[in-house]
């Protein structure tokens, strides 16, 4: 361990966190919009969006172990956030799709480790990782809620604020939050927040150099990880793990539905069925979520031990059931839109964070990153996988508002059905809540005997 373990480590630690989500959460909550803009197909925006679960999959088989094991973990990082953050840089630099896709995959393979090696250099780093790492994780929520609040300021009309002329600071301020970019003009400019999270990348770069010293795992330490993916899969013999694998699974999609949806339906004018919000207000609405996550995670343990296992789940799943009723039914009631953010709280820490901890409690220590990592690619992978690859399509071909032209429904361009589109993961959400109520029964009582996995 690092001899300078202790505050200033752990000050640097939670400030790495802090940046690494922040990366992350600068472009992805408006990329879903902009692709169509640059007028990319529906299967290009697909490949696009798909480039992050890809790297998911990819480093749960290679890329996580190869890096484990070869590098210093701080060198990898910072090699890791300077060449993605390039990357991130040119996104922001152009519109052709060739480039555009190849630059998103270079970034992704490499960010995607760098969410394993931070939590590597965190564990190897604290004294006592039981007790510290979760207020060292935290920084990477509040990363994640900075992330949205720089474009306040940069997604403004400032033609509209100049005319305004505003005097004094306050009225200024007000001028300037008042004034949000909408329509094709927040689309175009939708490339500062690739430029963003570039600079953020180089900057953690930067800062990897500081952290404490955390050599490569030899690789005898590591030998059992070899078939890690392998031992993973034979978990799934277990029909409570199956269940809950299927459902961590339709979770992870409805999520990513939300991603990939909510970003334009806010800033949807409210005569094509939209809510109308300014766009340098979309992101700081959406990261309301985040807001709530870290409340909802201080209650989280007792709710666990009041309502158990399954309800807890089925809580959080329901969670995105209420977020997209209201999405469907309510759209122009944007105060309720605001507030029914703060689901995501509920969502996220109700059922992936609950997963995780029945995979810690239910599972022997030598099958827990096993049994982490095949529900983990559920939900970075394959479920995000699955969503990307689907919403572009419906919303895009199956849910674009249509009229009768001559005896003939033709589509209406740029207009989305959202009523119709937004029922979909709604009612799918539901349908997994009661599949986990039917047929997710899982021991009385965790023990090391719970599960087991053929050697």
């Amino acid at each position: 361990m690092d001899t300078t373990t202790g505050k200033s480590a752990g000050g640097r630690l939670f400030i790495m966190m802090v940046l690494e989500f922040f990366i992350w959460g600068a472009w992805l909550p408006l990329i879903y919009g902009y692709l169509p803009s640059l007028n990319f197909t529906p299967a290009q925006i697909s490949l696009v969006l798909n480039a992050f679960p890809i790297a998911a999959i990819v480093g749960m088989f290679f890329s996580n172990q190869f890096a484990d094991r070869n590098f210093s973990a701080e060198r990898f990082l910072a090699f890791s956030h300077f060449v993605g953050g390039l990357a991130m840089l040119g996104m922001g630099c152009t519109k052709s799709f060739v480039p555009f896709v190849t630059l998103m995959f270079i970034h992704c393979l490499l960010y995607v480790p760098t969410l394993s090696i931070v939590n590597s250099i965190a564990f190897a780093n604290l004294r006592d990782p039981q007790k510290e790492f979760g207020p060292i994780r935290m920084g990477g929520t509040i990363g994640w809620v900075l992330a949205a609040w720089p474009f306040t300021f940069i997604f403004v009309d400032w033609n509209k604020v100049h005319a305004a002329n505003p005097h004094g600071l306050k009225d200024w301020l007000g001028t300037v939050l008042g004034s949000g970019l909408a329509g094709d003009a927040l689309k175009l400019a939708t490339h500062w927040t690739f430029v963003v999270a570039g600079i953020a990348s180089l900057v953690l770069a930067a800062f990897s150099l500081t952290l404490p010293h955390t050599p490569a795992r030899k690789k005898s330490e590591g030998a059992v990880e070899g078939l890690a993916w392998l031992e993973a899969i034979k978990l799934l013999k277990h029909p409570f793990i199956l269940v809950l694998w299927i459902v961590t699974f339709v979770d992870a999609f409805v999520l990513y539905c939300y991603f990939n949806w909510t970003g334009m339906f806010l800033g949807e004018a409210t005569a094509k069925g939209g809510v109308g919000i300014p766009g340098n207000w979309i992101m700081p609405v959406m990261s309301v979520g985040q807001i709530a996550e870290i409340l909802t995670m201080l209650i989280l343990g007792a709710t666990l031990k009041k309502l158990g296992w399954r309800a807890t789940m089925i809580v959080g799943i329901l969670g995105h059931a209420a977020r997209f009723a209201v999405y469907a039914y309510l759209p122009n009631q944007p105060w309720l839109i605001v507030v029914v953010q703060l689901l995501h709280g509920v969502c996220y820490a109700f059922f992936f964070a609950t997963v995780f901890i029945f995979v810690d409690a239910y599972f022997p220590k030598d099958a827990r990153a096993s049994a982490q990592g095949l529900f983990n690619m559920m939900i970075l992978g394959l479920g995000s996988l699955t969503a990307n690859s689907v919403c572009p399509w419906l919303m895009q071909e199956v849910f674009v508002k249509r009229q009768l032209v001559n005896g003939v429904l033709v589509k209406v361009a740029g207009e989305t059905n959202f009523h119709s589109m937004f029922m979909l993961p709604c009612l799918i959400a539901i349908g997994a809540s009661l599949a986990l109520a039917l047929f997710f029964r899982p021991p009385a009582i965790a023990d090391s005997s719970a599960v087991k996995t053929e050697h």
